[in-house]
């Protein structure tokens, strides 16, 4: 097999300014002002670490960092995190609570503190307990879901954030490449996913974005496939692989599909749509054009071939801290995308019962136009196996 991918295409970022915690709990402060509420409260979760720059748990145990629109930031803290909070540098009130006691008291004690009377919350990230929690400590709260304003805060990536996602890319890459030298007939799609993984890991992974998808023959068609212990691939499979890796808490997304031994002409016609649909799409991104645009083009391009009626998905997401995160590149999203926006181009063609095609690379919006983050080759590649 040939090599597919040259590490050296990958080159060093500048230099970076950090923001301290005080300038990024400011812009949540700010969220408040511009919702009309008293303060935001973060939950664990991407927002959460984004503000305090340390992951933690999000379980049984609440754990809530508010921020009013004017005045000081408060947490409450469940006592045996109270040692690696420390290491956040929060210089706000903090009300800890132990599981022998039960937090009730915390959230009565907190809100006491901070006299607000309305509060935004992420709506797709805070749970019902916690909500409940902080009714029942102030029953006249008023709670709005302000997860669109508190999670727009990421849209716009900053050089750190960039330089995150290129290393996460950057590990995937390598660990692509080093799988498919490693692919031969009669692996289970299984066996590929573990060699997928371990390779991850030690291409310098924290953590892996999502679970990987490793699907070939029939399975290359079901966009969200699971690797099965039971099909081994064969001559003339599409083998798709759809991952990521995790580093400095950014995740990748990539894919690519691959050909084992040859291609027939249906599935070079096929990949060859994917891939003009695939490169529409870099052509109309810049800065100030709308997901709607983005996804009318490139799914346009699927529109116009023979196999139109395999088109299952959009175009694309966004991408940073989550998986998927706003802005969804889709027709019906008329939201007119910033420079420093990254989402996910993945154009797919997907017959069931025969097999599918996606392409995916990671996309920075600038002004003048659209930087892939991802550098791995694109060509129709035959794996000789």
């Amino acid at each position: 097999m040939r090599r597919l991918f040259n590490s050296s295409q990958l080159s060093p970022g500048p230099c970076i300014v950090t923001q301290t915690l005080s300038d990024r709990l400011s812009a949540y402060a700010g969220v408040a002002a511009e919702l009309g509420v008293d303060a935001v409260a973060l939950v664990p979760g991407p927002n959460f670490t984004r503000a305090v720059r340390h992951a933690f748990m999000s379980h049984e145990r609440p754990f809530l960092l508010v921020i009013p629109a004017h005045g000081d930031p408060a947490a409450l803290v469940p006592n045996l995190e109270l040692r690696s909070w420390d290491l956040v540098g929060f210089e706000g009130a903090v009300f800890d609570w132990r599981d022998q006691d039960g937090y009730g008291a915390a959230f009565t004690d907190l809100l006491a503190h901070l006299e607000i009377g309305s509060l935004g919350v992420e709506g797709q990230v805070m749970r019902v307990f916690v909500h409940h929690a902080l009714k029942h400590a102030q029953p006249d709260l008023k709670i709005i879901d302000a997860e669109r304003e508190i999670s727009g805060l990421r849209l716009v990536k900053t050089a750190e954030d960039i330089e995150a996602l290129k290393a996460a890319i950057a590990i995937s890459e390598r660990a692509l490449d080093r799988t498919l030298k490693t692919v031969r007939l009669g692996q289970t799609e299984k066996e590929i996913e573990q060699v997928l993984i371990q390779a991850l890991f030690a291409e310098g992974a924290e953590d892996q974005a999502f679970h990987p998808i490793v699907a070939a023959g029939d399975g290359s068609a079901r966009p969200h496939a699971k690797a099965r212990a039971d099909y081994a691939v064969k001559a003339g499979d599409a083998l798709l692989l759809d991952f990521g890796a995790r580093k400095h808490g950014f995740a990748a997304d990539i894919t690519r599909t691959v050909f084992l031994g040859h291609a027939t002409d249906e599935a070079q016609a096929v990949y060859d749509t994917v891939l003009r649909a695939n490169l529409k799409g870099f052509e109309v991104t810049k800065a100030g054009v709308t997901a709607h645009q983005i996804d009318d083009a490139v799914i346009g391009v699927l529109e116009a071939s023979p196999f139109a009626d395999r088109i299952r998905t959009k175009t694309g997401h966004g991408l940073g801290r989550d998986v998927h995160e706003a802005p969804y590149i889709m027709r019906g999203n008329h939201m007119a995308l910033p420079a420093g926006t990254v989402f996910t181009n993945e154009p797919g063609l997907y017959e069931i019962d025969n097999f599918g095609v996606r392409i995916e690379d990671d996309v920075l919006v600038t002004e003048t136009g659209a930087t892939s983050l991802t550098h791995y080759p694109k060509e129709l590649t035959v794996l000789s196996c």
